[in-house]
């Protein structure tokens, strides 16, 4: 006899979840794509004396611009995975820009405002899911960064957190450290407490399986935590190297970049 499944707990989230979708397809249907659509109608008799849907996606890209930078900045990630993460953010544009476009046509039949945004909304989703599926798909391919191989000399120099602190290492071996950030951890928290390093010590470079497992290890004896291994990415021109720093769930990072 089959075991006796316990009856699921009620979802009562979901009525909640419902409505907060359905304003959130709202808002970027009348914040997002109707102002695409106006532009794009605007540039089409402006440049070329009639609306055209391929300034849609002309539009759109245009919009997804500054998306690049922000992902380079908030992230760290590389030039390429922001390019990639901008075309993705201007391919969930266009398609529901598109959708709507082609529901408001003269010649359509008139839809309810309900409609025509469960359509928008269900094409824009589509959109975003197939955009960051392929960009998945290229960034495990091998198309994006990957760190190189660093040697010892490649990670000599001075390394600046961008805020006054730095760690120079040199190539015999010597780590000088001046108001490096460390970081202690109480028993149950996860917040760090911040301290500053200054001293001098040694640094080697360890052995590593993969380019992605490259660390630094630097030993300061004056520093009140220990800040022992640091990993590596960047280039050979521009090597820099990072710690993770606060909740293993929601890594932040603590970078230093060679000056």
């Amino acid at each position: 006899m089959a075991p006796i499944q316990p009856p699921a707990p009620p979802r009562r989230g979901r009525p909640f979840v419902a409505v907060a979708g359905g304003l959130l397809c709202a808002l970027l249907t009348v914040g997002v794509v109707m102002p695409i659509l106006t532009a794009a109608a605007w540039f089409g008799r402006r440049f070329s004396g009639r609306e055209a849907w391929w300034w849609v996606p002309l539009v759109s890209a245009a919009a997804a611009v500054p998306a690049v930078p922000a992902l380079t900045l908030l992230t760290d990630a590389s030039v390429l995975a922001s390019l990639m993460g901008g075309v993705a953010v201007a391919a969930g544009l266009t398609a529901p820009a598109l959708v709507a476009r082609r529901l408001l046509l003269p010649d359509r039949p008139r839809l309810s405002g309900r409609t025509m945004v469960g359509r928008v909304a269900l094409y824009g989703t589509l959109a975003a899911v197939t955009a960051f599926a392929l960009a998945g798909v290229a960034l495990n391919a091998g198309v994006a960064y990957e760190p190189p191989w660093f040697n010892a000399e490649q990670v000599a120099g001075t390394y600046s957190d961008g805020k006054g602190g730095t760690l120079t290492l040199t190539p015999d071996g010597t780590a000088v450290a001046t108001r490096i950030d460390t970081f202690d951890y109480a028993v149950d928290s996860f917040d760090p407490l911040v301290r500053a390093c200054t001293g001098a010590g040694t640094w080697s470079s360890s052995p590593a399986q993969g380019p992605y497992s490259q660390q630094v290890d630097v030993s300061i004896d004056a520093c009140p935590v220990a800040i022992d291994s640091w990993g590596l990415y960047g280039t050979h021109e521009s090597p820099k190297m990072f710690v993770f720093v606060g909740d293993p769930d929601n890594w932040e990072l603590y970078t230093l970049r060679r000056v």
